[in-house]
């Protein structure tokens, strides 16, 4: 009967400590990264596989993925984090140079572009690298998509690529807890998604930025990650659900454009640079929008 007693004790003692600490789960995290909103980026050509200072912009970016990653497993050893390359060819981060622990995903041929991988197993989202909306007058190098986009509106609101990913976030249930990019970028998905922010530069122009040197830019993503790991611990999160169904306009450069889109089946035209559409959800509405403006060419 002793050594039965005593087996119990020690298994009840090896689960109270073999648990994890308040019984919680690893955080799972997805990361989507953008290259206009990394700090020290000051020009479009950066921003280019064929501008000056191209492999400047890939270090930068690099880094900011590394002091994001790194300030979350120190709060979270066992988190899980898949980030995904968000610009361009989709191939702007050092693969090699990341920490080993991070699972990335690169190359732009996608159905989901800067969400693909994100899905409702994930517990929140961290956008970097993000700019403003097109058409916004205080953002650097801001668009939506591509240049052949004027606007985007979801259910009325009008929302750029970070309003756009959240709402896909949301129509999963994942909020998104951290926006990083420049001050008009901070300053919109903010606003609109009650998230922390981090201002990585301030626009002097469209096309120029006033920079900060990286080193206080990484200080400044740390303790961003800092609170929004906090008030996700907290429950503080609301995800970005636009519910059901997701009524799409979207406002083109030409005409021609608007045209072609009338052969997609339930598309409606506005005007004749805009088109509409009603999506079963947010689903269905973030693949539309994105074939609309990457892979629908004339």
């Amino acid at each position: 009967m002793k050594k039965a007693f005593w087996l119990v004790v020690a298994l009840l003692a090896w689960a109270s400590t073999g648990a994890p600490a308040g019984g919680q789960q690893p955080v799972r995290i997805f990361i989507s990264v953008d290259l206009e909103g990394i700090g020290g980026i000051g020009t479009g050509a950066m921003t280019s596989t064929s501008g000056k200072d191209y492999a400047t912009s890939r270090r930068l970016v690099t880094a900011e993925v590394n002091t994001v990653v790194g300030e979350i497993f120190a709060h979270d050893p066992g988190a899980e984090i898949l980030v995904n390359d968000s610009h361009g060819d989709h191939q702007n981060v050092l693969h090699t140079e990341l920490d080993p622990r991070v699972i990335y995903i690169q190359g732009a041929i996608k159905p989901l572009g800067m969400v693909q991988g994100l899905d409702a197993t994930f517990d929140a989202v961290i956008f970097l690298g993000y700019h403003a909306k097109a058409g916004d007058p205080d953002g650097f190098l801001a668009h939506t998509g591509t240049g052949s986009v004027k606007g985007l509106w979801l259910n009325g609101v009008e929302v750029g690529e970070g309003g756009m990913n959240a709402a896909f976030a949301g129509g999963h249930g994942v909020p998104v807890i951290l926006a990083a990019g420049d001050s008009a970028a901070a300053a919109e998905l903010g606003a609109l998604l009650k998230t922390e922010t981090v201002t990585t530069k301030t626009a002097e122009t469209p096309a120029s930025a006033r920079l900060i040197h990286p080193e206080r830019v990484h200080a400044l993503l740390r303790e961003g990650v800092r609170r929004s790991l906090a008030r996700l611990q907290a429950g503080d999160y609301s995800p970005f659900d636009l519910g059901t169904p997701v009524r799409i306009r979207m406002r083109f450069a030409s005409t021609t454009h608007v045209d072609i889109l009338q052969s997609i089946p339930g598309m409606s035209k506005v005007d004749g640079f805009t088109v509409a559409y009603a999506a079963e959800d947010a689903d269905e509405a973030y693949r539309l929008i994105r074939f609309m403006y990457r892979f629908v060419s004339y």
